[in-house]
């Protein structure tokens, strides 16, 4: 399984760990991951630690996720990136619309 998700015990935080390639593949599995939740968290942590390619349609995955979380209210962000993810995320201006490390 390449996206593997983990939900708090209390409810209130969900992180998404993408393994390997993040793209067009992952989609489906992707939206799963924070679509099947019967209570919508407070926080999600995009877990990026094991991410070996990100491309365009990753972007928009997280862009949906944003989105799906509440836009500019949502609380999101993207966690342990490599510098090579960090230096695309940069580029897209995401640094703006998530919190990046």
């Amino acid at each position: 399984m390449s996206v593997v998700t983990e939900v708090s015990p209390d409810g209130h935080k969900l992180t998404i760990s993408v393994r390997g390639r993040f793209d067009f593949g992952r989609h489906q599995e992707f939206r799963e991951s924070y679509e099947r939740l019967a209570q919508k968290p407070d926080s999600i942590v995009v877990d990026l630690k094991e991410a070996t390619y990100l491309d365009s349609s990753a972007l928009g995955m997280l862009l949906l996720l944003r989105d799906h979380a509440g836009g500019d209210n949502s609380d999101v962000r993207v966690v342990n990136s490599s510098s090579d993810v960090r230096k695309i995320l940069a580029i897209s201006n995401f640094d703006k619309l998530f919190d990046i490390s």
